[in-house]
């Protein structure tokens, strides 16, 4: 076997090696190490050198939410939960210092340690099933061997051989029972033959004394390993504080309570709101704003009130909710920007400048807003020049007055004197270390707030001396995500699918994009590799990919391709400085959703502008973020706070490479906002194969000049230039549009009405006309006029559509995806997570908007859903063998009105991976969601792959196949994570729906005892069932009749499909299929659901569709596809049984269920056991789809 030592640092998740561990929690680790070495004894025995480990571990992490069990099958176990019935996470092997001869060691693993871990560790995974032990450990106090249990699954588990011996050693089949006997005869042999490579983590205590006992805090750094290698968040493999996805409560509920938010929960929907009346305080910045708008009426100076809402109240909340969002975004945007000046300037806390001592007021704090950040320094005003000497200028879009500030209010216009009660569970301490209490003025409370966090999440390893929590940037994002998406509860996508998505698309966008360019043949990224000869040409073909996200939200996903787009270029070894030189001795890539730079030693890259390489290395990463944001990503969000939010996310990914240009100066930022825009992504005027040739043709512009217009303007050398592209930019989109108008066919039809109108009524007339030919011409005058007024009106209707107010012009909007005639060519790569509304449930969608959607993307009705529109939109705006990769709901899958949309994705376009969560992957969310990639051509695959995502791992589970899909009429995505239920689909059928009309039973109202009787009162009454009454192929009526009257039934008014000649009907609260059959015309009540055939003379015998539900086999098909596992008995839903499969098959072998069906019938009413013949149907089905043993046991024993 190859052995392959890591040490503490290579082993830890690169993400994890960024979060600081705080001052208290290294003395606690160094407190509880010194114990545990101190107190080893020679003399003492292996048990009580184990409770000395188990001690250690749990006073310094586990005491709290984990179990450790020092008894029982293994030796000492780490739980994954606080009891001993949890599962059994971490498995520790712990011998005495001296114990040498059982102890392994760096050169030789196949000692009594290794094979007693193989043994707990088997019986863990083989005994107990148990799938979630993370680590396995061996430790003699000193020296420390951790392996991943991965590597003990694949060597161990995996092996059929040693699971059979060691099943027969646990069982007592072989010739000794004691352990000695499997760590001799089986383990140690079996370890002996590995030549497989055996990878562990070690390190030596003693190598750690002089850190471990001096009182240098200096040399603590060397001890962060350590403590983050034996921790929860490693061995345990839990999610840690500063994941990107996760987000820190505190500091979210506090920063809410000083906007003057609120977190509330409608449903199982989270919604933010604005304090109910009575618990408002005035000086929040929410609710200071909401006065000063009121006082000053800047209601009246907006140009379209009614987007705000429509009374008044809700104009202001949302005007000053946008305000707020604006203001508080630039404030965050500066605390990360300070924190990042200290980092560089090594903790010099002079370049800190959000606290009172500089800002005393709003208005100082709108003076560094406009006057310091947006100016140079030497055209910044006197009284702010010396204020301020240490804040660089930035030149960016953040820092300019917007729209609605310019009409309504700066942060100026807040009243200063405003005071706000401090957070019930704030993070703020008074002198005795205890929660602050008490009222205190805004600003101060934000500036204190902010401090009593860590922003400096992009440095080095290093300990957090203040015990502050870290607030990581990507965090900011959800947290805005969460404060915009108040009124629809809007989702944060997590990292890990954000991070899958980006890798599995934008990987194959590249290969593709090579393979066109170069003529290639390339299918991976390895290949690729191996034919690149020149790099500079390389990183220019994969900067023009186009990536766009067409409902962008706070930008998670672009932010996520950035990270991908740099990694890829690292893997390609084509990652290079702006002279062409290779950034060879780091590595770049993602982890957690987060790009981490590592040198040889797996240390992190840490930003030092004195040094040289390092300066070269963050100008290089600068300037590749730059190029990427500026080239390759676009984004459309049909709310304004989104976009800002979204531009915010690129700023600060920018900003974490922020590079000083020289002693003083910072790079500038460049004015990336164009690439984000707000508008509605479904609507547009103009369609994507409008001809813009004309317009190029008469225009004094081309669509190059558009494009230097628009680079112009994202590294405008000055406000003046950036002002005057955007007047270019704006006369050229306005020319565009005119254009295209004159050829739009209801202009063109207009133009030539007007013209013969004009022809008619002022062409002088040679003769005087006859009286019939006045008439006529009178007509004809006449109709024309209607005519050309009719239009001119649809005309003026259209330009004033209410729906076209937020119109998006994909057609020309973006000059990045328009070749040099104006062709629309479209992006390479469209990725997001599109806001799922059901239009009916939505109040302010008008008919109109529903009608023009349908339209447009030529969708059949149902029930209308705007993820499906995005679906369509997105083929129109991807190149023809473009990538999209989208989560959205699960009901895509099945749900019969999505079928049109089905189709599409199958026929139209090339569905190629479908990936399902086993559990839910956002939080506070109850919408199940799955992924879905396609190309956007037709015909390319047979077959689409089914995947399961989880934050661990990604398994395939099957395939499916298109012929499959194209057989059924609904285009159904049935899937299962297994081979027996894709076998049953995958035989010719006709779906359950196509031959049989499903239907529940009678609904009634009003008292019940109105209408069930004892006894046959009437004509109108009839024998009626409820769902006690049936068993399999059984009835049993208990003298219940049904007064039938109109008036009193809610719903099923239809007596024909009781009355027919033959009938199925099944339980519709089960846990299991309960079908019977019924030839006496029964009624039912809701409790029953009828099944009669739709055409008696197509499809088998109703008497075999009975067997064949009754199944064992279709009970396991049901039930592992479509039943709830919420409760014991739950629902069978009719539209799921719509879709099960009813096969094709010899007419021999379906006269044979049909007869033994008709006998089970029969011996039923004389109550004879029928067991023998359900067998009997149980083994012809079996046979039906070919089963083998080993899936007739799996189904038997299910």
């Amino acid at each position: 076997m190859e052995l392959k030592e890591l040490k503490p640092r290579k082993a830890l998740n690169k993400a994890f090696l960024k979060v600081k561990p705080n001052r208290t929690e290294i003395e606690g680790f160094k407190t509880n190490l010194i114990t545990l070495l101190d107190r080893t004894n020679d003399t003492e025995s292996e048990e009580f050198h184990k409770n000395l480990v188990s001690d250690f571990l749990k006073d310094t992490y586990y005491k709290q939410n984990h179990f450790i069990n020092t008894k029982g099958r293994n030796d000492l176990v780490i739980h994954n939960g606080q009891n001993a019935n949890s599962t059994v996470g971490v498995i520790l092997e712990a011998k005495k210092p001296t114990n040498k001869s059982e102890m392994i060691t760096t050169k030789k693993l196949n000692a009594k340690a290794f094979q007693e871990l193989v043994l707990y560790y088997l019986r863990e995974r083989i005994t107990h099933k148990n799938l979630e032990v993370k680590h396995l450990v061996a430790t003699n106090i000193n020296e420390w061997f951790i392996f991943d249990a991965t590597l003990f699954d694949r060597l161990f588990a995996q092996n059929k051989n040693l699971v059979k011996q060691f099943n027969d050693f646990e069982a007592g089949r072989l010739a000794d029972t004691k352990t000695d006997f499997f760590y001799k005869q089986i383990a140690e042999p079996f370890i002996a033959d590995i030549t497989a490579e055996i990878e562990f983590t070690y390190f030596n205590i003693q190598d750690f004394q002089k850190p471990l006992r001096n009182t240098d805090k200096a040399d603590d750094n060397s001890l962060i390993a350590l403590f983050k290698l034996l921790s929860p968040e490693h061995l345990l493999k839990l999610p840690f504080t500063n994941d990107s996805n996760s987000l820190d409560k505190r500091f979210y509920s506090e920063l809410l309570h000083i906007i003057g938010l609120t977190e509330t929960k409608e449903g199982s929907k989270k919604l933010i709101e604005r304090n109910k009346a009575g618990e408002r305080h005035t000086g929040t910045l929410l609710e200071n704003a909401i006065i000063q708008l009121d006082s000053l009426d800047k209601l009246s100076r907006l140009e379209k009130p009614s987007q705000f809402g429509t009374s008044t109240d809700e104009k202001l909340f949302n005007v000053a909710l946008e305000l707020s969002i604006t203001w508080i975004n630039r404030i965050l945007f500066l605390k990360l920007l300070e924190a990042q000046l200290i980092t560089y300037h090594k903790g010099d806390k002079s370049f800190s400048f959000l606290n009172l001592d500089k800002i005393k007021n709003y208005d100082d704090l709108n003076s560094l807003f406009f006057q310091v950040l947006a100016r140079k320094y030497d055209e910044r005003n006197e009284d702010v020049k010396k204020l301020f000497e240490k804040v660089p200028y930035l030149n960016s879009s953040l820092f300019e007055p917007t729209d609605i500030e310019q009409v309504t209010l700066f942060i100026s216009n807040l009243k200063d004197d405003k005071t706000i009660p401090i957070f019930s569970q704030t993070v703020l301490k008074d002198q005795q270390g205890k929660k602050r209490t008490g009222n205190i003025s805004t600003l101060q409370y934000l500036f204190e707030f902010l401090d009593a966090y860590d922003f400096g999440a992009e440095g080095g390893e290093e300990i957090q001396e203040d015990n502050k929590t870290l607030i990581n940037a990507s965090v900011l994002g959800l947290i805005f995500e969460k404060i915009n998406g108040y009124k629809d509860g809007s989702f944060f996508t997590p990292g890990f699918i954000t991070m899958y998505m980006c890798r599995e698309t934008i990987r194959k966008a590249v290969v593709q994009k090579f393979n066109e360019t170069k003529n290639w043949n390339c299918t991976t990224l390895e290949e690729l590799y191996d034919k690149i000869e020149d790099r500079k040409e390389a990183n220019k073909i994969v900067n023009s990919i186009k990536i766009c996200d067409p409902a962008v939200g706070s930008g998670h996903f672009l932010v996520s391709a950035l990270n991908e787009m740099i990694a890829v270029k690292n893997d390609l070894k084509i990652l290079q400085d702006r002279d062409g030189k290779r950034l060879k001795e780091y590595q770049v890539e993602v982890v957690n959703d987060e790009l981490i730079v590592t040198d040889e030693e797996g240390e992190l890259f840490e930003y030092n502008p004195s040094n040289k390489e390092s300066q070269r290395i963050q100008e290089t990463l600068f300037h590749e973020k730059q190029t990427i944001i500026e080239t390759c990503l676009f984004g459309v969000d049909i709310n304004s706070n989104s976009v800002k939010i979204c531009r915010l996310r690129l700023w600060i990914e920018l900003l974490k490479n922020a590079y000083y240009k020289n002693a003083t100066e910072l790079e500038t930022l460049p004015n990336i906002d164009i690439n984000i825009k707000c508008g509605n992504s479904l609507v547009s005027r103009f369609a994507i194969d409008a001809d813009l040739k004309q317009a190029l043709k008469k225009s004094k512009w081309t669509i190059d000049s558009y494009r230097i217009a628009v680079d112009t303007y994202r590294n405008a050398e000055s406000k003046e230039q950036k002002r005057e592209m955007e007047r270019l930019i704006a006369d050229i989109k306005s020319d565009f549009r005119s254009e295209i108008s004159l050829n739009d066919p209801k202009v063109k039809k207009l133009r030539k009405l007007s013209g013969d109108l004009y022809q008619m009524t002022n062409q002088g007339q040679l003769f005087e006309m006859s009286k019939k030919e006045k008439a006529d011409w009178n007509k004809k005058v006449q109709q024309l006029t209607e005519e050309t007024k009719k239009l001119e009106a649809e005309i003026e209707e259209i330009k004033a559509n209410k729906i076209f107010e937020n119109a998006f012009e994909w057609r020309f909007e973006f000059p990045e995806v328009l070749n040099d005639d104006g062709a629309f060519v479209g992006f390479d790569l469209i990725l997001g997570n599109p806001p799922y509304l059901q239009l009916s449930k939505t109040e302010d969608i008008t008919k109109e908007y529903k009608n023009y959607l349908l339209e447009t993307y030529q969708t059949s009705g149902g029930r209308l859903n705007t993820f499906i529109f995005f679906i369509h939109l997105s083929s129109k705006i991807l190149h023809s063998n473009g990538f999209l990769h989208f989560i959205i709901p699960n009901t895509i899958l099945s749900q019969e009105y999505y079928s049109f949309t089905r189709d599409f994705l199958v026929n139209k376009v090339s569905l190629t991976e479908i990936v399902n969560f086993p559990i839910l992957p956002f939080e506070d969310a109850v919408v199940e969601t799955v992924l879905i990639q396609y190309v956007n051509s037709p015909n390319l695959i047979d077959s689409i792959e089914v995947k399961e995502l989880s934050q661990e791992k990604l398994t395939t589970a099957s395939k499916l196949k298109r012929e499959v899909i194209n057989r059924d009429t609904k285009f159904s995505f049935v899937y299962n994570l297994n081979p027996i239920i894709e076998k049953v689909f995958e035989k010719e059928h006709d779906t359950f729906g196509s031959l049989c009309e499903v239907n529940q039973g009678i609904a009634l109202k009003g008292d019940k005892s109105l209408s069930l009787k004892k006894t046959k009162e009437n004509e109108n009454c009839f024998k009626l069932l409820d769902g006690r009454n049936i068993n399999k192929y059984s009835i049993k009526w208990d003298g219940v009749y049904l007064d039938y009257d109109l008036e009193r039934i809610h719903s099923c008014k239809r007596k024909d499909i009781f009355e027919s000649a033959e009938k199925l009907m099944f339980r519709r609260v089960s846990s299991s299929l309960i079908f019977t059959y019924d030839s006496e015309q029964y009624y039912a009540l809701n409790t029953l659901v009828i099944v009669n055939k739709i055409d008696n003379k197509i499809g088998p015998d109703l008497k075999f569709i009975l067997g064949l539900m009754n199944s064992k086999l279709m009970n396991y098909v049901y039930s592992n596809k479509f039943k709830s596992t919420k409760t014991v008995f739950s629902e069978i839903q009719a539209r799921s049984i719509k879709e099960l499969p009813i096969p094709k098959m010899s007419n021999e072998l379906e006269n044979e269920i049909t007869s033994l069906s008709a006998e089970i019938i029969s011996l039923k009413k004389s109550m004879t056991d029928t067991t023998d013949l359900e067998i009997q149907i149980d083994q012809l089905v079996y046979q039906l789809y070919d089963l083998t043993e080993e899936e007739i046991k799996i189904i038997e024993n299910a």
